[in-house]
C-alpha cells in the first residue's frame, strides 16, 4: 500500500475557453503539512474544488488512501474522510458557535429523520455524544465553553477561523483541507493558527492548505507544490522551493 494518502493524476479542468488545470498531478504523504501555493489565478482554488467535490475535473484520478474520488459528490468525499474550510468562511451565522460544530458531527451520525422524529433512546443518546464531542472540539481548538453559546457571526474573525476548522474536524478527517486559513489574521492570531495545525499534524491528520502567506507555509509545511497558469511548475522541500527559479520567476516576474 503507498504511503501517500493523497495522490492527484493529470487533474484537468477548464470553464469555456479557459483552461484552469492541466495535467496537475502531486502526492501528498500521509503525516504531514503539504502547502500549494502559487500566484493569483493560478487554479488553487479550483484544485481544492475538484478535491473536495465541488467541481468536476475534466480529467485525471485522485486516490484517497487507494480509492478513486475523483467527481465524486462533495458528501461522499466527506464520508472518506477528507474535510474542508473556505477562503470566505462560510459558517451558520444565525446558530451558535455549539451548534456549528454539532453540524459537522452529524455527518458520521445514524439517527436518520425517523429517529430525529420519534426522539427514542439511541437517538437521545447519540446527540448526548454528538453535543460532548462538539465541546471537546470547541475546547481544542482553543475556545471558550462560553463563547459555545454566542451566535457564530458575533465571533472575531481569527475565532471564526478556529470555529471552522473545529466544524471541518467533526467530520473525523483523515485529510483536513485549509483554503487561505491564515487569510485577514494578525501576526498573533496567525501564530496561534500555526500552533493549532501542528497540534493536528500531531493527532494523525494529515493537512493540504493554500496559503498566500509564503513564509508561513515555508515554517510549516513538510512539502510544497506550486502552480502558476493551472500547471505545477515545482513541488518539494520547502528549501528547494525558494532557491527554484520557475518558482521566483512566477512570484517576481524575472527570473532568477
Amino acid at each position: 500500500m503507498s504511503s501517500n494518502i493523497l495522490s492527484a493524476c493529470n487533474i484537468s479542468k477548464s470553464f469555456g475557453g479557459l483552461q484552469a488545470l492541466h495535467d496537475v498531478s502531486f502526492e501528498v504523504p500521509a503525516q504531514c503539512i503539504y502547502g500549494i501555493i502559487g500566484p493569483n489565478g493560478a487554479g488553487k482554488t479550483s484544485l481544492f474544488n475538484i478535491i473536495t467535490g465541488l467541481y468536476q475535473a475534466d480529467s485525471g484520478t485522485l486516490l484517497l488512501r487507494e480509492h478513486n474520488i475523483i467527481n465524486q459528490a462533495p458528501h461522499k468525499i466527506v464520508q472518506h474522510g477528507i474535510a474542508r474550510t473556505f477562503q470566505n468562511i462560510r459558517l451558520f451565522c444565525n446558530m451558535t458557535v455549539l451548534e456549528n460544530i454539532m453540524v459537522g458531527c452529524h455527518a458520521r451520525s445514524h439517527i436518520g429523520a425517523l429517529g430525529a422524529v420519534l426522539r427514542g433512546p439511541r437517538t437521545r443518546a447519540e446527540e448526548n455524544t454528538i453535543t460532548e464531542k462538539s465541546r471537546a472540539l470547541l475546547a481544542y481548538v482553543g475556545l471558550t465553553e462560553s463563547v459555545g453559546k454566542k451566535c457564530a457571526g458575533d465571533l472575531s474573525y481569527g475565532d471564526q477561523r478556529r470555529l471552522e476548522i473545529a466544524r471541518a474536524l467533526a467530520t473525523d478527517p483523515v485529510l483536513l483541507a485549509l483554503d487561505e486559513p491564515a487569510a485577514g489574521m494578525n501576526p498573533t492570531e496567525t501564530h496561534a493558527l500555526r500552533e493549532l495545525l501542528l497540534k493536528i499534524l500531531a493527532d494523525g491528520i494529515t493537512v493540504l492548505l493554500i496559503e498566500h502567506d509564503v513564509k508561513l507555509v515555508m515554517e510549516l509545511c513538510n512539502h510544497v507544490a506550486v502552480l502558476d497558469y493551472g500547471e505545477k511548475i515545482a513541488e518539494g522541500k520547502p528549501a528547494d522551493i525558494q532557491k527554484n527559479e520557475k518558482v521566483i520567476e512566477a512570484y517576481l516576474g524575472i527570473t532568477a
